[in-house]
């Protein structure tokens, strides 16, 4: 594959929004289609759930190393989400951009606000469900979490929907390709944006 070109001033895309909303699917639909596009792993102290692979889905540590990893101000941001620690570690992104490529991130809203408040390279997409009480259907439909932890999600959920007037995008996540080219349609107008490529680009 043809190294990556070098381009200035890379983008961190951070997306987030209630668990059960479709994030993760639309990571994946991203990083297939956009060459020039790196996930940031999350670090989490959560146990692995069904078939998700340490380094892969998540970075998996028990709350001793997470701890340690805080210490040692390695993370990006790093916060407490369902009773359950979750970070993004600074080199990851560093070693990315460092390489020419935008990055997303995949975080809770706490998170995402942190970056957005400290690297002014974020930009922040928030997915929604159409309804709110489609958000249980998912949860318990996807078989992975017990019913308190459902409930403490659903909770959770009510406080991150008050947040989205502080994001830059909404994505009502309805239909799953209209998200999809929705999602795409953000990261092509940010990349080209004239702030970002002006300075590429000669008048003649």
């Amino acid at each position: 594959m043809e190294k990556n070109k070098k381009k200035k001033g890379s983008i961190l895309f951070i997306i987030s929004g209630p668990s059960g909303v479709g994030k993760s699917t639309l990571c994946d639909y991203l990083l297939s289609e956009l060459p020039a596009l790196k996930f940031s792993v999350s670090t989490t102290t959560r146990p692995i759930r069904g078939e998700e692979v340490d380094g892969v889905n998540y970075i998996f540590k028990d709350k001793e190393e997470f701890k340690n990893l805080v210490d040692q101000n390695e993370f990006l941001e790093w916060a407490i989400v369902h009773n359950n620690y979750y970070g993004t570690q600074k080199q990851m992104v560093n070693d990315f951009i460092d390489e020419g490529f935008d990055v997303v991130l995949e975080v809770d809203v706490q998170g995402g606000l942190a970056i957005q408040e400290n690297d002014p390279r974020a930009v922040l997409i928030f997915v929604a469900p159409p309804k709110f009480s489609d958000l249980e259907q998912r949860l318990v439909g996807r078989g992975t979490d017990t019913d308190s932890v459902i409930k403490t999600r659903l909770n959770n959920a009510h406080g991150e929907m008050q947040s989205i007037k502080l994001y830059d995008y909404l994505i009502v996540n309805d239909s799953l390709e209209e998200s999809k080219d929705l999602i795409r349609s953000i990261f092509t107008a940010e990349r080209n944006k004239a702030s970002r490529t002006l300075s590429d680009y000669i008048i003649r």
